[in-house]
């Protein structure tokens, strides 16, 4: 099996590369479980987090680990968005977004309950890769429904061309075969 070679700090890891369209092949990252990995992330994100940063804002499910690693670091709290709608949610904030990287449309759902935790923070988006940016500026527009204000958007890895200003710890290349 063809692997990536990915480091974050002093930590290195080979990452298995799976092709996601005919001819593309991109290191697949998967952090959850790998608790070095995670803990060296976190430690070198919460470094960015501004001051004013309130709370940290993730989705499910990769990138809870890391937002969870950083608010234990940082003493900041964290808020998750959902995938994908739970019963037991009251009133939640909807947002669709088209997602490059499964290649489906998905829908983030935010409960009223943990939006109100998220009204008038200042709060950081932390996400594991980020690709196109379309899935981060899907729940930047959860949060300004939530009424809260977007003052950071980390990632541990970036990989391709986003639209945003993200900050990043290390880039992956998408790979292309002819």
């Amino acid at each position: 099996m063809e692997t990536y070679p990915i480091t974050i700090g002093k930590i290195t890891r080979h990452v298995p590369v799976v092709e996601t369209l005919p001819g593309v092949h991109i290191p697949l990252v998967e952090i959850m479980g790998d608790v070095e990995l995670v803990q060296a992330a976190a430690e070198a994100l919460v470094k960015h987090l501004p001051p004013e940063t309130d709370t940290l804002l993730t989705l499910e499910t990769s990138p809870i680990v890391l937002a969870h690693v950083m608010s234990a670091i940082s003493g900041k709290p964290y808020v998750v968005v959902r995938r994908k709608r739970r019963p037991y949610m009251q009133d939640p904030i909807i947002q669709e977004v088209e997602s490059l990287t499964l290649g489906v449309t998905e829908t983030l759902w935010l409960d009223s309950r943990m939006a109100e935790k998220l009204l008038g923070q200042n709060v950081a988006l932390v996400f594991d890769v980020v690709s196109s940016g379309g899935t981060m500026m899907a729940l930047e527009k959860v949060a300004k429904k939530a009424g809260a204000n977007v003052v950071a958007r980390l990632a541990a890895f970036h990989q391709g061309n986003s639209k945003l200003p993200i900050t990043f710890l290390s880039e992956i290349p998408i790979l292309q075969t002819a």
